[in-house]
């Protein structure tokens, strides 16, 4: 109280009179050394030790206040021949020397305070490897249920080249801290297997892994629990533990399709492209029925420039799935990919002949139609609708052809037909009422909307399009009306929400917003229109947050990239573009409006995302 009023040499008084009525206390000599300037705290604190000889704190103080190196250990030598045993002042003692001395000191110090395990991996730290075994041995009679001098010595052995010694004293550990009456606790086991990775011991972390991983689980429950502490070490960054665990559960469930699949993901995310094939070239021996897994080898080795081995790959992948669609269509990318049309067309005749499928004759049309050989698309769409009459892609694509060529009227056929046999495909009712649009007959698109509508109720899409409609033929009040009915039959609609918030007048956006996120708190639509109401109100950094939380919620929404990419274009620098661009690549996109106008237009059928992204930027319209 005297110090906080300033009165400091009566606050000085008065503790010094403490000490004198309380010469046990080490609390208020701690205080009396406290408020005594220099010389004056060191000698209370001499006086205090001669009181309290048995007291870490007070010695730890009477070193503090020393200024020279050599004060310092001498108080600390004092201080050890009066408490021995304390393995604080051992460790600040040991943290003056160096290395020589330190070593010395530890020797001494794990005499006197054998059951410390700190002082113990100090010392084994500090001696050569001969030295250091002989300590962890030692160390480990004196200590005989502590797990981390047994993980030291597996560490040691490992950074000596011994890696066929680390099985066996991790396996040794387990068995004597079991003898010991020590429970042997999976997490903390897994959380040290990360921290022997963290510190460089790969072969001593997978050790650790494989002993533990069984421990406590029950075995209906090991797959699943296998697969959720793998991702918790992935999270944890710790990727050679989670390495371990996919390959232990692997040799315990070699024909598990799903595990296989997550071992790939985690070795395309964290491996290396050889890692990655490696495990793949394992799993399709077990699973050679799991095509996903063929087809991603196939792919691997495509992206890596290897086209003949990614052929071999889809040949072996064919002899284990003779009639597989996927694995066609597979090859017949990878030949079109690579300018090999013929040998495309060849191999999609054949899969026409042995595995007909709707795919399987979509892909034959596209390719002709892509090659600009309208003739050969038409004959195979005839074809195709014959088979697959309630496929709408093969409808569509035949209405688009004919929107191409300009007959119009074949067209309108085409999307009706298709219509009849699968009303409830929402993209030809659209398409056909952008016919319609296009032709200037307003109206009947907007009762082809409406009749789309009454077929498919609560369709978010056809609300949004007959809205459109009404704004582009400059009847806004007719579009407002109809979004608020739209918003009545759904109202948790993140494309419509986005689209409500721009028809408002520039004052009441704000409100809409809040208003949509309230709704659709998740919806990357409602998320990328908040994004871009930021940005038209010139608030660069909180658009750019909001951007940023929009891909990382929905990677698969090419318009978000879009907008992203063109609005680091006009705000950011050519590093904020490239970033955009890589994680885009990464994300690989395959939807979003003004992403599928760019990327399904048949001039642009060989453009990869890192070509798409840039078009996209180009057509997207800058918010106002």
């Amino acid at each position: 109280m005297e110090e906080v009023t300033g009165k400091i040499q009566a606050a000085r008084g008065l503790i010094m009179k403490g000490c004198e009525e309380c010469p046990k206390s080490e609390d208020v000599w701690l205080e009396a050394c406290r408020l005594m300037p220099g010389n004056q705290a060191k000698a209370v604190v001499a006086q205090a030790v001669t009181q309290i000889p048995t007291s870490v704190r007070l010695w730890g103080k009477a070193s503090e206040l020393e200024t020279e190196l050599k004060a310092k250990k001498r108080v600390f030598r004092k201080a050890l021949e009066h408490i021995p045993n304390s393995v604080r002042l051992w460790k600040m003692a040991v943290e003056l020397e160096d290395e020589e001395d330190a070593r010395i000191m530890l020797s001494r110090a794990v005499e006197c305070c054998p059951t410390s395990v700190e002082l113990w991996l100090a010392l084994a730290r500090l001696e050569t490897y001969e030295n250091a075994r002989k300590v962890l041995n030692k160390a480990r009679e004196n200590i005989p249920t502590d797990r981390q001098i047994w993980i030291t010595a597996a560490k040691l052995e490992e950074a000596n080249g011994n890696q066929h010694m680390v099985e066996k004293i991790i396996d040794r550990a387990l068995n004597s801290l079991r003898a010991n009456m020590v429970e042997i606790n999976r997490e903390h086991w897994i959380k040290d297997g990360e921290d022997c990775e963290k510190s460089g011991s790969i072969h001593t972390c997978q050790a650790i892994v494989r002993a533990v991983i069984s421990i406590g689980v029950e075995e209906e429950d090991r797959k699943h629990t296998w697969m959720e502490d793998a991702e918790a070490c992935a999270a944890h960054g710790a990727y050679e533990c989670a390495r371990a665990i996919y390959a232990y559960a692997l040799t315990e469930f070699p024909s598990k399709k799903s595990i296989w699949l997550r071992a790939a993901y985690f070795e395309k995310s964290h491996g290396s492209r050889e890692s990655l094939e490696a495990l793949l070239q394992r799993a399709v021996a077990h699973c050679p029925k799991a095509e996903v897994l063929w087809l991603m080898g196939a792919k691997s080795k495509w992206l890596a420039g290897d086209v003949p081995a990614a052929r071999s790959i889809l040949a072996l992948a064919f002899q284990a799935n003779p009639n597989s669609e996927e694995i066609w269509l597979a090859a017949v990318k990878l030949e079109s990919e690579n300018n090999e049309y013929e040998r495309a067309r060849r191999l999609l005749q054949k899969a026409r002949a042995s595995a007909p499928t709707a795919r399987v004759m979509m892909k034959s049309v596209k390719l002709e139609w892509c090659l600009g050989e309208i003739k050969n698309a038409k004959t195979l769409l005839e074809e195709a609708v014959k088979c697959y009459p309630d496929f709408p892609k093969l409808w569509m694509m035949k209405g688009q052809i004919e929107e191409q060529r300009k007959q119009l009227d074949a067209a309108r056929d085409a999307y009706n037909q298709g219509l009849k046999k699968c009303p409830n495909s929402i993209p030809l009712w659209l398409l056909l009422s952008r016919l319609e649009e296009k032709n200037g007959q307003l109206i009947k698109s907007r009762s082809i909307l409406e009749k789309a509508r009454l077929k498919n109720h609560q369709c978010a899409d056809l609300w949004l399009e007959a809205v459109r409609v009404e704004n582009r033929g400059g009847l806004k009040n007719i579009g407002l009306t109809l979004m608020a009915r739209a918003l009545q039959d759904c109202p948790n609609s993140g494309i419509l929400w986005a689209e409500a918030i721009f028809m408002e007048p520039r004052p009441q956006r704000k409100t809409k917003s809040v208003d949509a996120l309230r709704r659709c708190e998740h919806d990357p639509h409602v998320l990328l229109a908040a994004s871009k109401l930021f940005w038209s109100e010139r608030k660069v950094s909180k658009a750019r947050e909001w951007f940023n939380r929009t891909v990382k919620i929905e990677p698969d929404l090419g318009d978000a990239w879009g907008f992203f990419y063109k609005f680091e274009q006009l705000h950011g620098d050519e590093d904020t573009q490239a970033d955009v661009k890589k994680r885009c690549v990464n994300a690989d996109p395959r939807h979003g409006e003004y992403w599928c106008q760019v990327s399904k237009n048949i001039i642009n059928w060989r453009l990869r995302t890192e070509q798409i992204l840039p078009l996209v930027a180009s057509v997207i319209p800058v918010p106002t």
